[in-house]
């Protein structure tokens, strides 16, 4: 196992700059997930780390090891990549062992680690397919195996469940989680799913346009984020964004009552972030903004349901308890309780507090 730090880290392709100077540590058997959209420099923050992208600036540790130019054979750490990267032809131990096969290692000594690796995986009885036979998540599991069996120093993953179904990436989240549990190795993984991100991680990296936005545990970050983007992308359903002015120490919002918000010191247009589960139908007494809406569409989950309504200009989601499903074109008052609404500073999207 093996601490991770990233010191400056930059990476550019000509002119144009991917990774932008990004400062992070990355603790001795910590699992570190990072999450940002398509082209957010996540992936080739981590191929970076595993030595497949050179690094254009900035100094790369691995256990206290500059590593910047040595190999990613050099780097002791295993990649698994989202296509699996499995052989066909080989069977499944061939293809656990694959990466035993320049190690000095005796044949008995090997085969005892591809079982022992099978084993952890529960592939004990599936050592003789061939990846043909495997259902996605099994081949999931081989392409796992063949990054444990050489004992790495820490996991690397590049969005190693999208390709598998909605069902399936929820068992696979845990089996990986268990999995690191059971390890204690250093695990980086990258993924654009913010779910996989706050179920997984000990510790979240939000990335955007080459930069970290903010780290922290899944709680700090969707309790307490530090911009509009991060608010917006973590949780979900995504955080209801609305207009708001704070005048003398007064919070307006179009279409909206509010009262009883304990107000950061600032004046001026602000934005009033609201989540969707602090937004319910039904329950505005005693709340600190209060609305009255027509609905527009509904989501029945099951245990709640998300409905869709206007307040003001914005379309918003609130959540009707328990199985209580509005009609579409009915009226419904909305509440939200004190506390639970974030500002931000409309210019720099930077948080200002809670209300």
């Amino acid at each position: 196992m093996a601490k991770i730090e990233l010191q400056g880290l930059v990476k550019s392709y000509g002119a144009t700059r991917a990774v932008h100077g990004i400062d992070l540590t990355i603790e001795d058997g910590e699992f570190v997930v990072f999450v940002g959209p398509s082209g957010c420099g996540k992936s080739t923050t981590l191929r970076m780390i595993a030595g497949l992208e050179d690094i254009s600036g900035g100094t790369l540790l691995i256990g206290d090891e500059v590593v910047n130019q040595r190999e990613p054979k050099q780097r002791n750490i295993a990649m698994v990549f989202q296509n699996y990267a499995i052989y066909p032809h080989m069977t499944v131990g061939q293809n656990i062992g694959f990466g035993l096969y320049t190690s000095k290692l005796s044949k008995a000594e090997k085969q005892k680690r591809i079982e022992e690796t099978g084993k952890i995986l529960g592939l004990e009885k599936l050592l003789e397919r061939r990846p043909a036979a495997l259902s996605g998540g099994q081949r999931q599991r081989v392409a796992i195996g063949r990054a444990m069996v050489r004992d790495p120093v820490a996991f690397l993953f590049d969005e190693p469940l999208s390709n598998l179904d909605a069902q399936l990436r929820s068992q696979m989240r845990m089996e990986i989680k268990s999995l690191h549990r059971r390890l204690g190795t250093t695990i980086v993984y990258v993924t654009h799913d913010q779910i996989e991100a706050m179920t997984m991680a000990d510790k979240i990296v939000v990335m955007r346009d080459g930069n970290i936005l903010q780290v922290g545990s899944p709680t700090d970050l969707y309790e307490n984020p530090v911009d509009i983007f991060t608010a917006r992308f973590i949780g979900s359903p995504s955080m209801n964004m609305l207009e708001g002015t704070i005048t003398d120490g007064a919070l307006a919002i179009e279409g909206a009552g509010i009262s009883g918000l304990t107000l950061p010191g600032h004046e001026g247009t602000v934005r009033v972030g609201i989540r969707p589960h602090d937004l319910v139908v039904g329950q505005a007494q005693g709340a600190g903004l209060v609305a009255t809406s027509i609905v527009e569409a509904v989501e029945p989950l099951g245990a709640e349901t998300l409905v869709h309504l206007r307040l003001g200009k914005d379309l918003v989601i609130a959540t009707a308890p328990g199985r209580v499903v509005p009609a579409i074109g009915s009226t419904v008052e909305i509440g939200a309780a004190p506390g639970s609404l974030y500002l931000f500073d409309a210019a720099s999207e930077k948080a200002l507090g809670r209300a």
